[in-house]
């Protein structure tokens, strides 16, 4: 199989590379590098089955030869990314999934698109059921990244119904591991460098907002399943366990006994999410798939991922 990961030496696209080189698959990884990194792959790029393409997704692409699988991972995903690159975080939503789709229409490829709990916005329904519609503020500050993946959706599921591309969607929930930035401004892996560095973990409002976070490895595993299972609609993939921010920030603490930090408090950020949690029953049921890195287990992976990177 060859496989076309948009977004590839990204986060979550770097271990996707992994996951389908381990697979036996070519795969072809797309990146300008904006919010990506070549350290994320540098590890696969002797692999002869690994091949890098240095280019904005945007823009139109050719790739040479037959593909089997196209997934669109191309974005920035945390809020100091799109915030900072409001417009390519639009362009890569709405251009740049119109690329990825045609060039799996030409290839008569699968095609999966990486969507996010944000088209659910600040819910009114808990927890979030991909049948919820969402509660989103179109010209906010989130509004870039909440509707250029809500467009993403809409145009993905328009190339299956009118092309009959045989598309997939995952809605990927808060999501940790190795290889995040340290700096993406992403709770995570704020407090992790905080805690590390012995500095404050700044909590906004009174840190009562929740968030349920899935290990990386676990979110792959659940979006290899999607690719290769035969339904169209959007499937939820992360972890149900719900926890508060503020609960998290003391477990982080927990973990690093030699730490001087204690907990700020700061504004609440507009429209930002007061519960997130996944209903997977839809996963479960169609993918057999459930997560099984507690988040103990996770948490302590990414301490010492993180470790290693602040001592560098």
């Amino acid at each position: 199989m060859r496989t076309v990961i948009t977004g590839g030496a990204g986060f979550v696209g770097s271990h996707l590379c992994e996951r389908f080189l381990a697979e036996g698959d070519e795969v072809v990884c797309v990146d300008n590098l904006l919010t990506g990194h070549r350290r994320n792959i540098v590890h696969v790029l002797s692999n002869p089955r690994f091949h890098f393409i240095e280019h904005n997704i945007s823009e139109p692409l050719q790739v040479d030869g037959p593909v089997d699988n196209v997934l669109h991972f191309a974005s920035p995903a945390s809020p100091a990314d799109y915030l900072a690159h409001p417009i390519p975080t639009l362009k890569v939503g709405s251009l740049g999934t119109h690329n990825a789709l045609g060039l799996a229409k030409a290839k008569e490829a699968r095609f999966l698109l990486a969507s996010t709990s944000e088209v659910y916005g600040d819910p009114e329904v808990h927890p979030q059921r991909e049948d919820y519609w969402g509660h989103v503020n179109p010209i906010g500050p989130r509004g870039c990244y909440d509707e250029a993946k809500r467009f993403a959706e809409a145009i993905t599921m328009a190339y299956h119904r009118y092309h009959g591309v045989r598309t997939r969607i995952v809605r990927i929930f808060n999501t940790y591991g190795p290889r995040m930035r340290l700096n993406d401004g992403r709770v995570l892996p704020a407090f992790m460098s905080q805690v590390l560095r012995g500095e404050p973990l700044t909590v906004f409002g009174q840190g009562e907002q929740t968030r349920s976070f899935c290990y990386v490895t676990d979110l792959v595993d659940g979006i290899y399943r999607l690719l290769h299972a035969d339904f169209s609609e959007p499937v939820n993939i992360g972890n149900p366990s719900e926890i508060t921010v503020l609960e998290l920030a003391k477990e982080i603490i927990a973990m690093v006994p030699e730490t001087k930090s204690t907990i700020v408090y700061k504004d609440l950020p507009q429209d930002d999410p007061k519960r997130r949690r996944p209903d997977i029953t839809r996963a479960q049921t169609l993918l057999g798939w459930n997560p099984t890195i507690d988040r103990a287990e996770g948490l302590q992976r990414t301490l010492e991922y993180f470790r290693s990177v602040v001592e560098r």
